[in-house]
């Protein structure tokens, strides 16, 4: 712990006291920030120390504001209003995992640097690279990008990176994963080695760390949160589903709680399309955004889903690292991630800045493995209730309804719905219906020649 936070059982921490420049503190009020958050009063101090850091929090609880405002906060003394692109080289680079969390990286340094001349700007796949040039040619002191596409400008020789004095990585242990060891090692080598690095993220496996020791010097790390925790005020539970009924449990959760806002995680991207294909033709307005939709696809589903034009989301991983979305009630893990870190990360879209929010995650039996991963990494165990799918006569187009009940209690059924589940039993008109012979006479076939291919013998 340490002395800010000691400091702050005693006496009240505002943004004034973190030594912030008042043009960033008007910013950051107008955002309507009063008090820092436990990872920025820890994180602030020493970043603007120079200090080489590791920070660990949960998901929503202000990382991107601890990196923000203080490295605005080194940067003003290079702050420049000149056109000159020699006068705005990359003097920053932010690095994230995935283009929605980039895009929404830059848009927090955008809304922080408001009032000071640092210009920024992001670059991710999925676009035309000739459209992200011109951003980039005018010169830029903070640069927010994916890494392979960072690499794919630097072959295009539209950027440099001799003048970095700050290296972030955003959500780093997924950044130092072995997926991205390759192109970040190749950055690593683009950048001045005096330089200060910064790993932030809500999850720090053990082997992370010490992989992570290879990039950085000295580094001091803090932790707001216990390690690899979920946020206490979302609310998790788990309903043990057959697989062939999980869509069916997924709507009735939609249509019996009259939501108006659903995000739905899937493992693949086929299931994330075919889920949102059958929530739709249910009758349930939804999108998918994943890796092989386009990034303008992917902003198309996102937007229209915050603006309540859909209310079904339903997302692979690539969604679980850099959504924010205000005030989300409600998050599905339609299937279980195969990482269990990666379910932290996923119910952290829900339950953010204080806010409350609840998890429901649909369980087989295939991956009750999966689940007693996540149970270990979090050191819980979640209430369980066996969901019990049967149809039922309604006026919805569904006809179908889902029972609910704990493990081992049944529940008996209605006469109405013994009526429904009985197996179908033709009547006995239709039964002569079907023995009666075709009323049509079939044609006789015509006999049609056949080409066989021997291999012609000469005589």
């Amino acid at each position: 712990m340490t002395e800010l936070m000691e400091q702050s059982a005693t006496t009240k921490i505002t943004f004034p006291s973190l030594n912030l420049d008042p043009q960033i503190l008007r910013a950051v009020e107008e955002e309507g920030y009063t008090e820092p958050t436990p990872i920025q009063i820890q994180a602030i101090p020493h970043v603007l120390a120079s200090r080489d850091l590791m920070a660990m929090a949960q998901t929503g609880t202000g990382k991107t504001a601890a990196f923000t405002l203080p490295l605005l906060q080194r940067l003003l003394p290079h702050a420049s209003s000149s056109v000159s692109p020699a006068r705005h080289p990359i003097r920053a680079l932010i690095l994230a995992p995935t283009r929605e969390l980039a895009i929404q990286v830059e848009e927090s340094v955008k809304t922080y640097s408001r009032h000071v001349p640092l210009r920024s700007t992001v670059v991710y796949g999925g676009v035309d690279i000739k459209t992200q040039k011109p951003e980039l040619m005018k010169g830029v002191e903070i640069l927010v990008a994916t890494p392979g596409r960072l690499l794919d400008h630097v072959e295009s020789k539209n950027l440099m990176l001799n003048q970095v004095q700050v290296l972030i990585l955003d959500e780093a242990d997924r950044m130092l994963d072995m997926g991205f060891m390759p192109d970040l090692k190749r950055i690593l080598t683009l950048l001045p080695k005096q330089r200060q690095t910064l790993l932030f993220s809500a999850t720090f496996s053990d082997d992370i760390k010490k992989l992570a020791q290879d990039f950085l010097i000295n580094p001091v790390t803090v932790e707001a949160e216990r390690r690899n925790t979920a946020a206490e005020n979302v609310k998790q539970s788990v309903l043990l589903v057959d697989q062939d009924n999980k869509f069916n449990v997924l709507a009735d959760q939609i249509r019996s709680r009259d939501l108006k806002q659903v995000l739905v995680f899937t493992r693949t991207k086929v299931t994330a399309a075919r889920v949102a294909k059958m929530l739709e033709r249910d009758g349930i307005p939804s999108d998918a955004i994943h890796g092989d939709k386009t990034q303008q696809e992917r902003i198309k589903a996102l937007d229209a889903f915050k603006e309540g034009k859909i209310i079904a989301l339903v997302a692979t991983d690539v969604a679980a690292r850099g959504l924010d979305i205000d005030q989300l009630p409600l998050v599905v893990n339609y299937e279980l991630p195969p990482n269990a870190e990666d379910y932290v990360h996923r119910i952290g879209r829900t339950g953010r800045a204080g806010a409350s929010g609840e998890a429901l995650s649909l369980v087989d039996d295939k991956e009750e493995r999966l689940l007693k991963d996540i149970e270990k990494l979090l050191k819980r165990e979640f209430p369980r209730e066996r969901a019990v799918f049967a149809p039922i006569a309604h006026a919805s187009s569904s006809h179908r309804a889902t029972r609910y009940s704990t493990p081992g209690h049944g529940k008996k059924t209605t006469p109405e719905e013994d009526w429904f589940l009985r197996p179908y039993e033709p009547s006995p008109v239709s039964a002569k219906v079907e023995e009666q012979p075709s009323i049509r006479e079939e044609k006789p076939k015509k006999q049609i020649a056949a080409l066989l291919s021997r291999p012609l013998v000469k005589p």
